[in-house]
């Protein structure tokens, strides 16, 4: 009785914990919907959730036009425009780099995965002016189809995505493609029909970072894009700080909200993938 009553005191301050914690990572997200309905004297001078005099000015002008010729939603659809071709290049790419490295040996093998090593150390902000000189010389800056955005993503430029893929490539048992290659399969059939189901998680996880970083990249676009319709919601946002009439703080932060939607809900719809627990591999 002594031993059941312990086992349930342990587990109610797990559980106490554990609230705590989560109510911790959730405050910042529950701020930021209830400062949408504040005005900005309210929403400096509080830090609670709840707002003591709502006001819905903020969403009424979250889906302004910017100069009539950008708003929140097609600002969010050119997003979309960059991120999902760079999610589906990315994955492809990503992953037949990682199967080369992880599954084949070759001449050059070794040298070719120090200089892809040899990239982790080495800033992105190195990177702007040749990047912008070589797509500038290929006629890319303002492309309609974001080409200096999309196009890299099917060169695998990730190196941190490679190198997570090589190391799930490397859990799985090459007895895998030894029983494939029996059955017929060439090493494009055995990474299709073999390796890649038993790889779903990880390429989920993949796919949802990648997603993240597009949503998120402000640099990039603000290099590449030079015509107003064609900001992605990064941008955007800061347009909607008009520094002359002073921050509409409401605005903004309701801006904000409203773009962040389609990535929370993206990510809580791929969390159960996030922790692989392939059948039958070991690492």
């Amino acid at each position: 009785m002594k031993q059941a009553r312990r086992k349930a005191r342990q587990r109610l301050l797990r559980y106490l914990l554990l609230t705590a914690v989560a109510f911790l990572m959730i405050y910042p997200l529950l701020w930021l919907a209830g400062a949408t309905l504040r005005d900005n004297p309210e929403l400096f001078a509080s830090a609670g959730i709840l707002p003591l005099h709502p006001t819905l000015d903020g969403w009424r002008r979250a889906f302004d036009a910017y100069g009539g010729q950008i708003g929140l939603l097609r600002a969010m659809r050119n997003t979309y425009l960059i991120a999902l071709p760079k999610v589906l290049l990315t994955l492809v790419s990503v992953t037949l780099t990682a199967y080369g490295f992880a599954r084949f040996r070759f001449r050059g093998r070794h040298l070719l995965m120090l200089m892809l090593f040899s990239t982790l150390f080495l800033p992105q902000t190195v990177l702007y002016v040749p990047q912008f000189m070589l797509f500038h010389s290929l006629g890319w800056i303002d492309s309609p189809a974001y080409l200096p955005l999309i196009v890299p993503a099917a060169c695998a430029c990730d190196t941190v995505l490679i190198i997570a893929l090589m190391q799930f490539f490397r859990s799985i048992p090459k007895s895998y493609d030894e029983a494939a290659a029996l059955d017929g399969c060439n090493s494009f059939q055995t990474l299709l029909h073999v390796l890649i189901p038993q790889l779903r998680p990880v390429l989920i996880s993949v796919g949802v970072l990648q997603l993240l970083w597009s949503v998120n990249d402000y640099m990039g676009p603000l290099l590449y894009v030079n015509t107003p319709s064609r900001y992605p919601v990064s941008v955007f946002v800061k347009l909607s700080m008009d520094a002359d009439s002073g921050f509409a703080w409401n605005r903004v932060l309701a801006v904000c909200l409203t773009a962040m939607l389609p990535q929370i809900l993206v990510y809580f719809a791929a969390q159960r993938y996030f922790i692989p627990e392939p059948a039958g591999i070991k690492g």
